[in-house]
């Protein structure tokens, strides 16, 4: 049985978004400085987008922090 929770995608999303504004960077920005295209951001933002491996390493090296820094989402609450 194939079930796909959400949950995962959308926490992630938020930790994003929440990373990019204590960063004070539009979604834009971050896409210029992660060499990303600005729909992907607004993706992942909405946890409409599981980012690959690499990606997330491109967003931690933005925000100046660690890959599983960045996928420490137990405290995101929806």
């Amino acid at each position: 049985m194939n079930i796909k929770d959400d949950t995962l995608a959308k926490k992630f999303g938020m930790k994003v978004r929440i990373e990019r504004v204590k960063k004070n960077l539009s979604q834009d920005k971050l896409a210029e400085l992660a060499g990303l295209h600005k729909n992907s951001i607004g993706a992942i933002e909405r946890g409409e987008s599981s980012p690959t491996l690499d990606t997330i390493n491109l967003l931690a090296k933005v925000f100046e922090m660690k890959p599983c820094e960045l996928l420490d989402i137990d405290r995101i609450n929806l």
